[in-house]
């Protein structure tokens, strides 16, 4: 029996049961949420969260706005322009090095997903030595590159990179390079929907910690400024996703229906895809591990992402995320 999936879809019922009606919901506050990046699957429990009114029942009115750059979402929150932000830990790191009170209060997604992806000729990421690997040009791909080529027992001096931007796809179809930087989650998926046999290489798999790729942030003022509203949108969120875990079609219609002009069939693709990272090794969503951080934080300094380990405990916050476990890796029905 699947207790704690149950478990999770009664506490779930029970929230949804109390939206038809305002009477006993706390006062509702108005909080700006800006992604990462356009919509797409890995936002999937932000939308359910909103669908479901699972932010009015934890007294937020969440409106959910996409960068129109990729740097748009760290200055946004440093200006106070929004209350949270989804951000990639890197820009997380680099921002904290510069000084900026910026801090992870929850998980998006459980583990890394930068890859490099690689022809289907390239079987291994050490036969990379002499190629040419397109890179996006952002601060983190170079580390990744370089961990994911040395974990192979390759040489990451003897790489030839070419700054291609967001072209993955296109200019691995084309065959204009032999590899490129990119997310499993997103190209990859693509990739496979258009010609199967590129290979993924996925950074964890060749010696990198499995750190959260994307965490939802806050300044450190806001959070003592108003410690409630964290919560509030961390309580969401978590529910939010949980319900994503357990209703996948749901949840990508309810995304799908937000966000006119996705494709369907890849929404679902890269959901099915994504539904594992959404959910720590004990079951957790939303989970901040201490030491996985600190595992991070350290590989973070050794590929030169930053000068120094950034210090989890001024970096992180994980006491806001509830515990709801949705039993460890067994599969959801």
């Amino acid at each position: 029996m699947r207790r704690f999936v149950l478990s999770i879809a009664l506490a779930a019922a029970v929230l949804l049961a109390g939206c038809g009606s305002s009477a006993g919901l706390p006062p509702v506050h108005n909080a700006t949420l800006v992604l990462d990046f356009t919509p797409n699957a890995v936002h999937a429990g932000i939308y359910s969260a909103i669908a479901h009114h699972l932010d009015r029942v934890n007294g937020l009115h969440l409106n959910v706005i996409a960068p129109s750059a990729s740097t748009d979402s760290i200055k946004l929150l440093e200006t106070g322009r929004v209350n949270f932000a989804i951000l990639d830990i890197h820009d997380l790191a680099i921002a904290r090095e510069r000084g900026e009170g910026i801090v992870g209060i929850m998980a998006i997604v459980e583990r890394p997903l930068a890859a490099v992806i690689a022809a289907p000729q390239i079987r291994t990421p050490a036969q990379l030595a002499g190629k040419t690997v397109g890179i996006t040009g952002v601060p983190s791909d170079k580390a990744v590159l370089d961990s994911i080529v040395a974990g192979a027992g390759g040489d990451p001096h003897r790489l030839k990179t070419v700054t291609i931007g967001f072209n993955a796809v296109a200019d691995l179809l084309a065959g204009k390079v032999a590899a490129a930087t990119a997310f499993w989650n997103d190209e990859g998926v693509t990739l496979q929907r258009h010609r199967p046999g590129f290979h993924v290489f996925r950074v964890e798999h060749y010696g990198a910690p499995s750190y959260p790729e994307l965490v939802l942030c806050a300044t450190a003022a806001s959070l003592r400024r108003d410690p409630a509203l964290a919560h509030s949108i961390v309580n969401a969120l978590v529910y939010g996703y949980a319900f994503t875990e357990i209703h996948p079609e749901r949840s990508a219609a309810d995304l799908e229906q937000q966000v006119p002009g996705l494709d369907p069939a890849l929404v679902s693709a890269q959901l099915n895809a994504l539904l594992p990272a959404f959910v720590a090794p004990d079951g957790q969503i939303g989970e901040l591990s201490s030491s996985t951080l600190k595992s991070w934080a350290a590989w973070e300094a050794r590929f030169g992402i930053v000068s120094r380990p950034p210090d989890v405990s001024k970096a992180f916050n994980p006491g806001l995320v509830p515990s709801i476990r949705l039993g460890g890796q067994e599969p959801l029905g």
